[in-house]
């Protein structure tokens, strides 16, 4: 296939996405390390500064981290737009939009008070840990567990949908036995909501049956609450089995093109967009 990579596009900047981007390369690999690193100072920042304690003493310091951090990241951003054939492509992929959301809130502080506490959302960054430690076994996992929820996606909207059902049944059921009795069943919403806690076997205990029939009702609920736990864990379960047999060695490379990665290990284009790999 033919490439249509910028005429523009020069060596620095194949050389800065194989850095930033890959993690195959000595360069490549401390740069991910280093990244990591801030990602969890900034996020435990960002974390201490909710303690009231801490903040009263070290407000200037944790203020003074957290514009630092910001800044490198927006950086950082800047560097693998630029870097890429498309930028657009990076910017509206999965990582793309959690790298510009993790620097966005701190910025919307100087407008609205305490969005900079959103920057937590930094944490999911630390996924790129998998590019680091291969590194493809990871990533090679990261996208059969993925497959695996997409091939099951309808088996468990069927699976939700028969519990929505059953919670609605049993919610109605439970008005009725305990509605003129029980004043914490005062309607068929609030009967719906415990029987949601009950099934799921969560159990507040804010709500509970007093007559006889309703505490049998309840008893039969919990136990069913087991098997309705066991059943979307038997569903995922069979296609990760399923789906990990098909599935070839996984590199770290990530397209130029696109920015998606997850290509097979021997793979020489990009399986999303049919473009040339490094």
């Amino acid at each position: 296939m033919i490439s249509d990579k910028p005429e523009n596009f020069s060596d620095f900047r194949e050389w800065l996405h194989e850095v930033i981007f890959e993690a195959d390369t000595k360069a490549g690999k401390i740069f991910d390390e280093i990244l990591l690193v801030l990602i969890i100072l900034s996020v435990f920042t960002v974390i201490m500064e909710t303690v009231d304690d801490y903040d009263q003493k070290y407000h200037l310091i944790f203020f003074i981290l957290e514009w630092i951090f910001t800044i490198i990241f927006t950086i950082e951003y800047a560097l693998r737009l630029y870097c890429v054939y498309k930028p657009t492509k990076y910017a509206t992929s999965f990582y793309g939009i959690v790298d510009l959301v993790s620097i966005v809130p701190t910025y919307l502080s100087l407008l609205i008070t305490g969005t900079q506490y959103f920057a937590v959302i930094r944490a999911i960054r630390l996924l790129r840990v998998f590019r680091i430690f291969k590194l493809g076994s990871f990533v090679k996992q990261s996208h059969i567990l993925r497959t695996a929820l997409r091939k099951s996606r309808d088996k468990i909207l069927v699976f939700l949908f028969g519990v929505s059902i059953l919670v609605t049944i049993f919610g109605a059921i439970m008005y009725l036995i305990e509605g003129g009795q029980n004043e914490q069943f005062d309607s068929i919403p609030r009967s719906i909501y415990w029987a949601v806690v009950t099934l799921t076997t969560v159990g507040y205990g804010d709500i509970h049956p007093n007559t006889a029939v309703g505490q049998f009702v309840a008893a039969l609920v919990m136990i069913l609450g087991y098997a309705v736990i066991a059943v979307p864990t038997g569903i995922v379960t069979s296609d990760i089995i399923n789906t990990s047999k098909e599935h070839d060695p996984i590199s770290t490379q990530a397209c130029k093109y696109c920015s998606k990665e997850g290509h097979a290990s021997d793979a020489s284009y990009c399986k999303y967009c049919g473009q040339l790999l490094n």
